[in-house]
């Protein structure tokens, strides 16, 4: 069972223990602008006390770098449960500055290096694998699982069903339970945006 964590200012994630950690692809990184997924990690800071570390990319290079700094040099790698990724891309693969990397390659990447993790993705892009390529990912990753959706954004944010999500993990660290009330109270959103969870 998770233990309460307190309120924390998304500035303080820093020195504190963290729950959630985003990575947004992004056109630039130097173009400093509020994202929805920023305003929305925020207000799950504010309202429901989880606290998390947001960071943008625009390379494959920046999504290695900022994965490898979360890894291998933040001691407290062992509190993060989510690795929360909002980035454009297909049904198997991101999209980074008109590039696109399979999730083999991203699997490759992060040999070993994700245990116990749950990579979860906004609609940004729909997660579609058949059951080899999920099975690749957590096999060479030692990720517990992938959620993410079927349905693409088409004007519809996974935003508000993604903060349901973790806030769900905050009292159950118990990821099936999660699922089943993330579908029970939020049955509509689930079918309608096609929640998957690949394990």
């Amino acid at each position: 069972m998770l233990e309460k964590r307190p309120q924390v200012p998304l500035e303080q994630a820093n020195d504190t223990e963290c729950f959630i950690y985003c990575l947004e692809g992004v056109a630039d990184i130097e173009i400093d602008e509020v994202t929805e997924a920023q305003e929305n990690l925020e207000q799950l800071a504010m309202n429901y006390g989880i606290a998390s570390i947001y960071k943008t990319c625009d390379t494959i290079e920046g999504l290695e770098d900022s994965l490898n700094a979360l890894v291998l040099d933040d001691h407290n790698f062992k509190d993060y449960e989510i690795i929360y990724l909002v980035m454009a891309g297909e049904a198997n693969s991101i999209c980074l500055n008109d590039y696109y990397y399979s999730l083999q390659e991203i699997a490759e990447l992060f040999e070993g290096r994700l245990k116990g993790k749950i990579l979860h993705f906004s609609n940004a892009k729909i997660l579609d694998l058949d059951e080899e390529e999920a099975q690749y990912f957590l096999d060479i990753t030692n990720a517990k699982a992938i959620s993410g959706y079927g349905n693409a954004y088409n004007g519809l944010s996974s935003a508000k069903l993604d903060m349901l999500f973790f806030n769900l993990f905050k009292d159950d660290d118990d990821m099936f339970d999660v699922v089943e009330e993330l579908h029970q109270r939020h049955y509509n959103a689930c079918k309608l945006l096609d929640f998957r969870l690949y394990y």
